[in-house]
């Protein structure tokens, strides 16, 4: 079952500016966004995997302190703006009490919140965003990270601690800027997995982010071999950390038909159930005297259709039928279907071309495009 994660957000500080006298948004005047939260928010929503859950202490709500009938219209409102950016909430938890009541709905309590502590949902990979330190306190109670909406930037090395516990490591980001956090989001919460694969003849280890920016370190000591990989890499955004220790003293085949194997698995198991994906991803690229032309479905079948033909026994040091086998390989455990197809003389150019194309192709598919949504009349990939 692919598990849910959620960004529990919270409203006045983060979403919205506090206000600083009364700490209490009851009027349409005091309503002002945060700078860019709105367009930022909604890349969040429609581009990653997360529920946005929203939690919000209410001092007093209800009371003669803090009439409902000057708080509901205001806060329908900044929800409805939302709504008009295409940022949905999957709930909102309004607690009412005072400090001083010391109620377990009330943040850092997380009484309101008790239903998403169920396997249904990824914890340990959601968020708590909020200004307050009670907001990085939830996090901790909630057994999640927290990013720290802070003006200043700055901390002191004593809030990091609450009764003896050191909160430092819940603390994955702090900024006031919302394009920060969403990078952050983008770059090392989306579309990441790791996979070691061991056999007795090869030792695979790959770590991926789908959506990056091109960051690599490849290491099969297959010189032409780790080239092509970058390729991939440079060429997809995808950042690839690849190790690979083969039986090399055999010959090249292990070594490069486990770390096709390997990448294929892994980059399946990051899309995940491929919710909001492109799906398809198609290219033509030229190089020098080649053209190369990639196609591709993620699917969740595989097959490859190879139109390539080579005149030399290596390049580099990869014996030339291993190019297919490596397409090959990864087509069976990414669950796609792959069409290949190169033309040109020089061998060299005619595969990095493919490569090039190949990566490509990836990023138009892995791309997200809309929101909850499966690019199959199946419902399902």
């Amino acid at each position: 079952m692919h598990k849910k994660k959620i960004l529990f957000i919270d409203r006045d500080g983060t979403i919205i500016e506090e206000c600083p006298r009364t700490h209490q948004i009851d009027s349409i005047e005091k309503v002002h966004f945060l700078p860019k939260v709105i367009f930022f928010l909604s890349k969040i929503y429609k581009e990653l995997e997360f529920e946005l859950v929203m939690v919000s202490n209410q001092d007093g709500l209800g009371t003669s302190k803090f009439p409902e009938q000057t708080f509901w219209p205001i806060h329908d409102h900044i929800i409805n703006i939302m709504k008009s950016e295409g940022i949905q909430f999957f709930s909102v938890h309004i607690d009412q009490t005072f400090q001083h009541e010391k109620k377990s709905t009330r943040k850092p309590g997380i009484g309101m919140l008790t239903s998403y502590l169920t396997k249904k949902y990824d914890i340990e990979k959601s968020f708590v965003i909020g200004d307050r330190f009670t907001d990085i306190l939830l996090a901790y109670n909630l057994g999640c990270k927290s990013i720290w909406i802070k003006k200043d930037g700055n901390r002191k090395n004593e809030e990091y601690f609450y009764n003896g516990k050191n909160l430092k490591n819940i603390i994955s980001l702090i900024t006031d800027q919302w394009n920060e956090i969403y990078e952050y989001l983008r770059f090392n919460c989306s579309g990441q997995s790791f996979l070691q694969r061991k056999t007795y003849e090869t030792n695979v280890k790959i770590n991926l982010s789908v959506y990056g920016y091109g960051k690599n370190d490849i290491k099969t000591d297959i010189g032409f071999f780790d080239h092509l990989l970058k390729q991939i890499s440079i060429h997809s955004s995808m950042n690839m950390n690849i190790e690979t220790i083969g039986d090399l003293y055999v010959d090249e085949h292990h070594t490069i038909e486990d770390t096709a194997i390997t990448l294929g698995k892994v980059f399946c198991n990051s899309l995940g159930n491929k919710r909001g994906i492109n799906r398809y991803g198609f290219f033509i690229l030229p190089m020098d005297d080649c053209v190369s032309t990639v196609a591709l479905d993620l699917s969740g079948r595989s097959d490859l259709i190879w139109n390539v033909e080579f005149f030399r026994e290596k390049i580099g040091n990869v014996p030339t039928e291993m190019f297919y086998h490596f397409f090959k390989s990864f087509s069976l455990n990414a669950k796609c279907n792959l069409y290949i197809k190169a033309l040109g003389n020089n061998e060299h150019h005619k595969i990095e071309s493919i490569f090039k194309c190949f990566a490509r192709s990836i990023k138009m598919a892995v791309k997200k495009i809309t929101f909850n949504k499966i690019s199959s009349s199946k419902g399902l990939l």
